[in-house]
């Protein structure tokens, strides 16, 4: 798929840095002319692919998030969130609606739900003590 413009950018697994990943991967897809509900979509899926990363692939120390975001061709955006944190024993079981490893914070387990609700395909890659991959595709109106 041919690459129209891309970002790179890497940033600590801190929670007050969520909100600064939504907001580089929305002020950069807004070149490829969202509408305000794909824009709030890619938003929402970010948010959670960030939050995994600093809360279950860093859950007992802090790391670096590395994102990717490309606009392709047919205005199709590509988004990749990777963590090098703890991973994902199983891939499979961790996607299925309110699975959680932190039940002790209270988290709902719909992370992965969530984006692939928002996103038109979400692939998850891990390897526990390795860390975790996830991409996520969506294409514009």
């Amino acid at each position: 798929m041919e690459i129209i413009n891309e970002v790179k950018f890497v940033m600590p697994s801190m929670s007050v840095n969520e909100s600064t990943a939504r907001a580089v991967v929305s002020s950069f897809v807004i070149q490829a002319d969202p509408t305000v509900e794909e824009l709030s979509d890619i938003r929402t899926a970010v948010s959670e692919a960030v939050t995994n990363s600093i809360v279950h692939g860093y859950r007992h120390y802090s790391g670096k998030i590395e994102i990717t975001v490309r606009i392709l061709a047919e205005r199709k955006i590509y988004i990749k969130i990777k963590d090098r944190g703890c991973g994902i024993e199983d891939v499979k079981q961790a996607m299925e609606p309110l699975f959680t490893t932190a039940p002790e914070e209270e988290r709902s387990g719909l992370g992965f739900s969530v984006m692939q609700s928002f996103m038109d395909r979400l692939i998850v890659r891990s390897k526990p003590n390795i860390g975790t991959t996830v991409t996520m595709y969506k294409r514009l109106g």
